[in-house]
């Protein structure tokens, strides 16, 4: 796994950005890219570590995964004597827990579109979390996230068990590369550097439209929701970002011999932030996600915070 670090001449924070977890997503390699060659001269202080291809096995397969089929932000912190991806996964964990912070940059890679977003753990640690929330509106992209702490085997599970604040961020995805995608990235990751103050930025006018916070156990697990009740051609019948309500159909599945359609339903009300976009399906392929709003924040009381502090100390032990 490749990589470059570029630091200034002032000390400042430690900031890592990966892309390329998976081998199918394109606009965060192409954006790493752009940001090796403008912040050698706009990096003023700190340092940033710059991954564009975590998965390199996968890439040039053109997959998710690879040959070992194993998913690479499912198997965090992987094991430096295992397969590629398992390798890989160690590098990538050493290389978290080195850091200050972290931004890891994703998309829906070929079968999924994703709305723009910038997504985080409700991290039990409430300073944890106060640096994450700053972090994901600075990024400044439509939809700010927040979702389960607890899931095991991701990039971020390794910074949450480290207390180190990070935010991930999906851009659409369907084995493109747009511009608009890599752009917003690279000003997203210059953003948070400004945020920081390694590098002289102001902030931008908010594009921030949505913000969620759904501490449910298990939300924030993409692959999982609305399946597909059977082997087919999924055609969709809403459109991304699109608001809907608890059992309102969004799609359908016919077999292959054309015999059978099934209609489906949402499980959920509110804004669809992944959509299926590559036709083919199985049973039980994530078909869509359903962003459930909650629109405010509210500051945390005493009470949440000495409750935020028992789970901590059970986190840690």
């Amino acid at each position: 796994m490749e990589f470059q670090e570029i630091t200034a001449a002032a000390r400042g924070p430690r900031l890592l950005i990966s892309a390329g977890v998976h081998g199918d997503e394109y606009e965060p390699i192409t954006a790493i890219h752009e940001l090796l060659q403008q912040l050698p001269g706009q990096l003023q202080r700190g340092t940033v570590t710059l991954i564009p291809v975590v998965n390199e096995a996968a890439f040039w397969r053109g997959d998710r995964v690879a040959e070992d089929g194993l998913d690479l932000a499912r198997i965090c912190p992987g094991d430096p004597g295992g397969s590629v991806t398992e390798r890989a996964a160690d590098e990538l964990s050493t290389m978290i827990r080195q850091a200050d912070y972290y931004i890891d940059l994703h998309t829906g890679g070929t079968a999924l579109m994703v709305a723009p977003l910038a997504g985080y753990s409700l991290h039990p640690d409430a300073e944890v979390l106060d640096k994450q929330r700053q972090m994901a509106r600075a990024f400044n992209l439509p939809i700010v996230w927040g979702t389960d702490y607890r899931h095991k085997g991701r990039s971020l599970s390794i910074a949450c068990e480290s207390a180190i604040p990070a935010i991930y961020c999906e851009y659409e995805g369907g084995s493109r590369c747009s511009q608009a995608g890599t752009r917003d990235y690279v000003d997203g990751c210059l953003n948070v550097m400004g945020w920081l103050g390694m590098i002289d930025r102001e902030a931008p006018p908010s594009r921030v439209k949505h913000v969620v916070e759904d501490p449910r156990e298990g939300s924030g697990h993409l692959q999982v929701c609305n399946p597909s009740p059977c082997d087919g051609l999924f055609i969709p019948a809403v459109a991304l970002g699109e608001f809907i309500d608890k059992g309102t159909a969004f799609g359908t599945v016919t077999d292959l011999a054309g015999q059978v359609k099934q209609t489906v339903v949402s499980e959920q009300q509110g804004v669809v932030i992944v959509l299926r976009s590559r036709p083919n399906v199985k049973q039980g392929d994530s078909l869509a996600v359903v962003m459930e709003m909650v629109e405010e924040i509210e500051p945390l009381t005493e009470e949440d915070e000495a409750v935020l502090d028992k789970i901590w100390d059970r986190l840690k032990e």
